[in-house]
């Protein structure tokens, strides 16, 4: 089996991590800026744990303001391998209901084209394989610690990716369901594609507050009701985090990990040492293989 480094961005309803022991906080930057807020770094029984807080500390960035790139890319500098990204969505089925997990397996892209979603360009080219967009072996160690806890999960599901930050139109929400989408959020599809490119290998625990707005009988998703659902049911998820750190073990036979072995494009040679120096965490075992 293969060692773990685990990494959790917490969303909405989760801006700090309580429990960690021997915790301690590191401000960090990037050649992409600086992350969202500051990383805590702690442990959680005998496991190394860093969380990150994807909107900032006080919840002031929205979800089109984000700086994924200096979140993952500081994740990586810090020798992370694994990332849980924790976040609210609104059901888009009648049988996904409030206060219940989705452990997805695809997405569905409804941003706009405005947000940073690669770490390449500048001169450098790739092209890493999305088939499949989250870490099997992750997904089925999720679900199986959310069973043990006695949590609802749903494994598997597509989950929406809107740009927000309005909710969508009832026409919209209609639309998700005819495509047989299951959850709707605005941001872990973009952390899902960084992630791939660092190599890292990313889940997503989606917890459900609401139906968004296309149910007959449930009013309409606003802020103030997920806040209100997360304050009753984020304890799921936090015992679901710690029986997955506590129990699960990586295979180590996961592609995500060796996602950048077919993807450049471009010779070393044309790179700008400018473009090769910001990626260095990144693209440094290739680099320095083909140089």
């Amino acid at each position: 089996m293969s060692a773990m480094k685990l990494a959790l961005i917490g969303g909405t309803g989760l801006a700090q991590f309580p429990g960690l022991d021997d915790m301690r906080e590191a401000e960090l930057t990037t050649p992409f800026g600086a992350p969202s807020a500051p990383v805590q770094i702690g442990r959680m029984g005998s496991h190394e744990l860093v969380f990150l807080a994807r909107h900032g500390r006080q919840h002031t960035l929205l979800p089109g303001e984000i700086n994924y790139r200096a979140n993952i890319y500081a994740l990586k500098t810090l020798g992370v391998t694994h990332v849980i990204g924790v976040c609210a969505v609104g059901s888009l089925q009648e049988h996904i209901h409030p206060g219940d997990i989705v452990v997805p397996d695809q997405f569905i892209d409804r941003t706009r084209g405005r947000r940073e979603d690669t770490f390449f360009g500048r001169g450098l080219v790739a092209h890493v394989a999305f088939g499949e967009p989250l870490c099997a072996d992750m997904r089925a160690g999720l679900a199986a610690a959310g069973g043990s806890v006695g949590a609802q999960v749903h494994q598997g599901g597509t989950y929406v990716n809107i740009e927000g930050p309005a909710f969508s139109t009832r026409a919209e929400s209609q639309w998700y369901r005819t495509l047989g989408a299951s959850v709707i959020g605005m941001t872990n599809l973009t952390e899902a594609k960084l992630a791939r490119e660092a190599e890292l290998c990313y889940a997503t625990i989606a917890h459900v507050t609401d139906y968004d707005c296309w149910h007959d009988t449930h009013a309409d998703v606003t802020a103030s009701d997920i806040l209100t659902v997360l304050a009753r049911t984020t304890g799921v998820t936090l015992r679901l985090i710690h029986a997955f750190v506590n129990t699960w073990q990586p295979a180590g036979t996961c592609a995500c990990r060796r996602a950048l072995q077919t993807a450049f494009v471009t010779p070393w040679a044309a790179v700008p040492p400018a473009t090769l120096e910001s990626l260095r965490a990144i693209i440094a075992p290739y680099y320095k293989e083909q140089s």
